[in-house]
């Protein structure tokens, strides 16, 4: 046996394999001890399992006091991972029914809602879920807690967690060392990428002024990717306190981390850069009153110096667009919105956008004012310039004009009602976007106006399938509460006019607002099985 041991820690397949051709009076080994050996090397072949010297055992999980999920709530999380898992070649949506993968997030942020814990046994189901879809990850993690972070830290294809980590669900290490000095520098000094970043973005939520002097301790040595994400963790609590940091970014060797650092600073209005860029801007803009009607003047940059380059400004425009306009849209954009009332002599937003301005000069100007209403959430300005939503101010397709990311600068109530009159006005073709900013689950002026839009299509004799993203997205969002309210529209005409039951517009529309109803019917027990717990 003691011979047999030394083998095994020693011996390869191929030399068991070349002992049991020469035979073992030829090699320093006894007959029982190959075959010991090859037994043991054959359950390691076909388990497809490596030899490897023993390690510890890791440290134990940390509690998660957190109720459990109530029992119905648990199966049907477990229904829903499977169904992911099952992936396209899966169950998936099975004729008219929902399609659950697609329900999954709403039921995480129900379940984070009630503060409940994810079963220990589904964990890994819901870390490789949120492995394949980075949407998922907030609300997987927050429902997984210390315990799905104590598991990452054990598998390297789930090291994404260690990063992407809620602030509540801080990892074992960050934790442990949150409130010890010398913890936080041995584990910023040594730690893992991922879990570098877990320790910056934890401690910038809980004490941002640490972070960043944190951050600063080993600035000049990180590599230039990684100083791009660190720097990006100082969004959450930007202040003016970051202005001398951020101000020395902006001098810094990689291309990418000097233009983060000028955007961030152009996100604090009362910056040192926000002022520059506001003296650049003005220059470039003015009102003139000498035609009868009061216009907007512009005189583009006729260069980029290096004062600007330093401040963040690119040199080289994308292909095909001009360098003046290039230059002129980024310091409009930087500068704070705050100066243009006065500069133009106007009370407000409103009437700032409804000036003409010369010489073709409008879509530039009014494009750096979507881009810097939106970087400075300006509600204001974004509100003047999405104009009426019965009437938009630009036709289709403008492509200065991006309604989807200035409604995001809008209160969520306001939001909505905005989509809702745009669908009243001008049907769902253009309104995909715009109901992806819309809050969850929409309002009823929105439902109701997207429904209306859908049977005033099918009154036109289109088919659902023109429209299946708006309907995919309005079984997910829908209030559940109007399920009951939709069951008219799956009744069937009678008479001619669309072939038999089941065939043509009537019968496809009547499948799809089965399916709709049926998901939302759904979704409202998902609703009650979480809400059994409470």
């Amino acid at each position: 046996m003691e011979e047999g041991r030394a083998m095994s820690m020693s011996t390869t397949w191929d030399d068991l394999v070349t002992t049991a051709l020469l035979g073992t009076d030829r090699r320093p080994a006894s007959p029982g001890a190959l075959l010991d050996e090859a037994a043991l090397r054959t359950v390691q072949r076909r388990a497809a399992l490596l030899p490897a010297a023993p390690r510890p055992l890791p440290e134990a999980a940390p509690e998660d006091v957190r109720p459990p999920l109530p029992e119905a709530a648990r199966r049907r999380l477990a229904l829903l991972l499977a169904e992911r898992a099952a992936g396209p070649g899966g169950s998936g949506r099975r004729g008219g029914g929902p399609d659950l993968t697609e329900l999954l997030p709403q039921w995480l942020a129900a379940a984070n809602d009630h503060g409940y814990r994810a079963p220990a046994d589904l964990l890994p189901g819901l870390l490789d879920a949120a492995r394949a879809r980075s949407d998922l990850r907030p609300g997987a993690l927050a429902l997984g807690g210390p315990r799905a972070l104590w598991l990452a830290r054990l598998n390297p294809q789930w090291r994404y967690a260690l990063r992407d980590a809620p602030a509540s669900s801080a990892t074992p290490a960050v934790t442990d060392t949150a409130d010890t000095g010398e913890g936080v520098e041995q584990l910023w000094q040594e730690g893992l990428f991922a879990e570098r970043v877990a320790l910056l973005t934890s401690l910038r939520r809980r004490d941002p002024a640490a972070a960043r002097e944190l951050l600063a301790t080993t600035w000049d040595r990180e590599r230039a990717e990684d100083r791009l994400m660190f720097l990006d963790s100082l969004r959450d609590g930007l202040s003016l306190a970051d202005e001398p940091f951020l101000e020395g970014a902006l001098t810094d060797r990689g291309r990418t981390v000097r233009a983060t650092a000028a955007e961030l600073l152009s996100a604090l209005p009362a910056s040192a850069l926000a002022a520059r860029m506001a003296e650049r801007a003005k220059a470039c803009v003015a009102l003139d009153r000498t035609a009868g009607r009061p216009t907007v003047v512009v005189e583009a940059p006729h260069e980029c110096d290096a004062g600007m380059r330093r401040d963040g400004v690119v040199a080289k425009p994308p292909a095909g667009r001009g360098e003046r306009s290039w230059w002129l849209g980024q310091l409009v954009e930087a500068a704070p919105l705050g100066i243009w009332c006065e500069r133009l002599g106007v009370a407000g937003a409103a009437e700032a956008v409804a000036l003409p301005v010369a010489d073709g000069w409008r879509p530039d100007l009014h494009a750096a004012w979507c881009r810097a209403a939106v970087r400075q959430e300006d509600a204001e300005w974004s509100r003047a310039l999405l104009g009426p939503a019965a009437s938009p101010p630009e036709p289709t397709g403008a492509s200065w004009l991006d309604p989807a990311k200035l409604l995001s600068a809008l209160p969520p109530a306001e939001r909505a009602g905005w989509v809702a009159e745009f669908i009243a006005a001008h049907g769902l073709s253009e309104a995909f976007r715009l109901l992806g900013v819309c809050a969850v689950p929409w309002a009823e002026p929105l439902g109701r106006a997207v429904v209306d839009a859908l049977d005033t299509a099918r009154e036109a004799g289109g088919y659902p399938w023109s429209f299946s993203g708006v309907m995919g997205m309005a079984e997910r969002c829908l209030d559940p509460d109007q399920a009951d309210l939709l069951e008219a529209l799956t009744v069937l005409p009678a008479g001619p006019g669309d072939g038999d039951a089941g065939h043509g517009a009537a019968g496809y529309w009547a499948e799809a607002y089965q399916r709709l109803i049926g998901t939302l019917r759904l979704r409202a027990t998902m609703r009650r099985e979480l809400a059994d717990g409470s």
